[in-house]
């Protein structure tokens, strides 16, 4: 095969949860299992980073892997989904998995793969494995994809997990409580393993600090160690910045940190970031510069290739991508508009059908004006069923078959200072990006 063979293959033959739902959804590790042994193991053969959490999972994984690469590490990061190319979800130093790679990888195992069928998201962790083992990185980052006890990562063996925020999302799959969804997410901490919780959450800190408790791991949250004293938003050389100061509970220092991930959001992304950077010189495991740190939060978009956080699009009017797509995502949307001054807020918006949409719906403001759309993805909600949903909560606008029509017609509509937003879906930002 080709590269485009490949990866239609892998598209069109595989069950995939992001064009799927729930029939792709596996709930054990024996695939992946399968897979590692049929590979040679090559998830023991690197050392590695593990990721989860229900939002900030993704920019935290992109801030450490330009932290690392920053301090001179061979970096590699998985991530998911990707936006625009199948290979974003793989890298290495910022630079996505070769074609060449993925045609072969494809072309070789095609056969095996066919004798159980795995998953989509199975087949790309294996890939993903396979290559970082191949190319000998130094450290790799790994996000898992919707859970953690039972998600395909966690094969690995890391030397530090970082658990970010607990949120409603995918409670089919992993709970109808934020304890129990917590207890999924807590799945990935390991015997003897550090674990940086980024955020402390009363309703489920406890299941973090028993599971770390019960694997004989030290647990640390990232507030207790790093108190956030302020934020604002610079500019320097035409480029904005989210600057804020830290100060460590423990050595009473200041540190002011620049980055280029621009939502608030961040804020307690990073706070974890610090902490994790930390835990690696505590446990002996590595020693990051300063230097290092300051330099890769400021330049993740730049050496990672991160988008689709609070990504600035255009201006006049100003025109703001953000992939949150659950409650607490959008709810921090929300929080951020109200610190930028417009004329009339229009969003530019569709979700996927096995979301909690009445849950989100009342939650937008009834004074901006609506352009209702659907990515093209089988999940997608039908942007007519959509917008008679949001009626229902006071919301009005037009519905548009694909998201460029309805972002062509928010900017005519729009003025110089009015604010349009596009979100809802990380696959409705991908199509405009």
């Amino acid at each position: 095969m080709n590269y485009s063979e490949a990866v239609e293959y892998l598209y069109g033959a595989l069950p995939m949860f992001q064009r799927d739902g729930a029939s792709a959804y596996k709930k054990d590790l024996t695939n992946t299992l399968k897979l590692c042994t049929h590979l040679g193991n090559p998830h023991k053969k690197f050392k590695s980073i593990h990721v989860a959490g229900t939002n900030g999972k993704g920019s935290t994984s992109h801030m450490l892997a330009s932290v690392l690469q920053e301090h001179g590490l061979k970096t590699g990061l998985y991530t998911s989904p990707h936006l625009k190319d199948f290979r974003e979800r793989i890298r290495i130093n910022g630079q996505m998995i070769s074609e060449a790679f993925v045609a072969e990888f494809v072309t070789r195992h095609k056969t095996f793969f066919e004798s159980f069928e795995p998953s989509f998201f199975e087949i790309t962790v294996a890939m993903a494995f396979a290559y970082f083992a191949e190319e000998q990185v130094d450290m790799a980052v790994i996000e898992t994809g919707m859970g953690g006890r039972l998600d395909s990562t966690n094969v690995i063996q890391p030397e530090l997990c970082i658990i970010t925020n607990i949120g409603w999302d995918h409670m089919q799959f992993l709970g109808d409580t934020l304890p129990k969804i917590a207890a999924e997410k807590a799945g990935i901490i390991k015997p003897k393993v550090p674990v940086v919780i980024s955020e402390r959450q009363e309703e489920v800190q406890e299941v973090f600090m028993k599971k770390a408790d019960r694997e004989d791991a030290p647990c640390i949250f990232a507030d207790d160690v790093y108190e956030l004293q302020e934020h604002s938003w610079i500019r320097e050389n035409d480029k904005s910045y989210l600057r804020m100061k830290f100060l460590h509970w423990v050595t009473d220092e200041a540190i002011e940190i620049d980055t280029d991930l621009l939502g608030i959001y961040q804020l307690k992304n990073v706070a974890g970031v610090l902490a994790a950077v930390d835990e690696l010189e505590e446990h002996d495991i590595l020693t990051v510069s300063r230097k290092a740190v300051l330099c890769g939060l400021k330049k993740v978009q730049q050496n990672t290739g991160l988008q689709g956080r609070w990504q600035i699009l255009g201006e006049k009017p100003l025109v703001i991508a953000d992939t949150g797509h659950n409650k607490p995502g959008i709810a921090q949307v929300l929080e951020q508009l109200k610190l930028y001054n417009y004329q009339t807020l229009r969003l530019v918006i569709g979700f996927v059908n096995d979301k909690d949409v009445t849950g989100i719906l009342q939650m937008l403001p009834q004074d901006a004006e609506y352009y209702f759309t659907r990515a093209s993805i089988p999940r997608a909600l039908d942007e007519k069923v959509l917008a008679e949903q949001a009626a229902g909560f006071g919301l009005k606008g037009e519905t548009f078959a694909t998201p460029a029509e309805a972002l062509i017609q928010a900017k005519k509509d729009a003025a110089s200072e009015d604010l349009i937003l596009v979100g809802g879906s990380t696959f409705v930002v991908a199509e405009i990006i």
